[in-house]
């Protein structure tokens, strides 16, 4: 992929040429750009992948009928060998990237709106639901993928995954009572856009979560931990979501398995990009998953 095909998709939509192409760093699964015509700008995504954004576009379709903020579909079709859709462009950054800016109330009232929005997206119907669906099978796809990557990548220790399989025991019956319910399970420091303290926009939309919410907290914890940040604004979270004792629990195991997520994917190659890795990644995360361990075992003797 690379800028004159970009410039050719627009043109062929616009019929004008753009004044700037500028290729986003963030996202791993597409080529994505910020496109400025006419002092417009707009986001054009990109994938090798045949009918790449079906799914895509309909997600969007749904969640912006639930009144969620998501970027409008212009257009979208096949040039040459990618897929493309172009998006409007919508105003503010990754909160990762504004993350240290906020201040606390800013962080209270984003985490409020957060779970709003979850609580829309809970509503939202699925369909298709494979009758062999288990967030069991989930957690167990997600820890065997960690120990995939980690051992062919050889950064880190593959035990840390081992003794994390031999925790979900302990939360059994708690996998067994989630249901297949609607989420968004990737807005955590990135696709959650704002501008000015505020949430302006939910992006990268190409799959939604099926099953338990708290995921995408864990999630959010992970990677503010990985960026040495204070972590209030998951605070803020679940207690605006609201969690008892076994849903704690859960959210510490969810915790560590996207500590190993993180972990497996250091080193990795995606597409032409590849996660960095270094020997100070490598400490704080082993770091990480020592403290986040040692709740975890403080979780289990509190419940015995």
């Amino acid at each position: 992929m690379n800028s004159k095909i970009i410039s050719e998709i627009f043109f062929s939509r616009f019929k004008k040429m753009p004044q700037k192409i500028e290729r986003c760093v963030m996202g791993i699964g597409n080529y994505v750009y910020i496109i400025k015509c006419d002092d417009i700008k707009y986001i054009i995504r990109c994938s090798e992948d045949n009918d790449a954004y079906k799914n895509t576009i309909c997600l969007l379709k749904k969640l912006s009928a639930l009144d969620i903020p998501v970027p409008k579909v212009l257009f979208c079709g096949q040039y040459q060998k990618c897929s493309y859709i172009i998006l409007n462009y919508i105003e503010g950054k990754d909160i990762g990237l504004v993350y240290r800016d906020l201040t606390e109330v800013e962080k209270r009232e984003i985490a409020k709106n957060v779970i709003n929005i979850q609580r829309k997206v809970l509503r939202m119907p699925l369909e298709n639901i494979d009758e062999a669906w288990s967030w069991e099978n989930f957690v167990d796809d997600m820890l065997e993928r960690a120990d995939k990557l980690i051992l062919r990548n050889g950064y880190f220790d593959s035990q840390k995954v081992e003794r994390l399989k031999k925790q979900k025991i302990f939360l059994k019956e708690y996998f067994s009572a989630i249901k297949p319910v609607a989420y968004l399970d990737d807005i955590s420091t990135k696709n959650l856009l704002i501008h000015n303290g505020r949430i302006s926009g939910v992006i990268d939309i190409d799959w939604i979560g099926i099953g338990d919410d708290l995921t995408f907290i864990a999630l959010t914890y992970v990677a503010l931990l990985n960026m040495n940040c204070k972590t209030d604004y998951v605070d803020y979270l679940l207690k605006e979501r609201g969690c008892d004792a076994s849903e704690m629990k859960a959210f510490c195991f969810y915790s560590l398995l996207y500590c190993v997520d993180f972990m497996g994917e250091r080193g990795t190659q995606f597409g032409d990009k590849k996660i960095s890795v270094s020997d100070e990644i490598i400490k704080r995360l082993d770091r990480i998953y020592e403290m986040l361990w040692k709740k975890w075992r403080e979780q289990i003797v509190e419940a015995e």
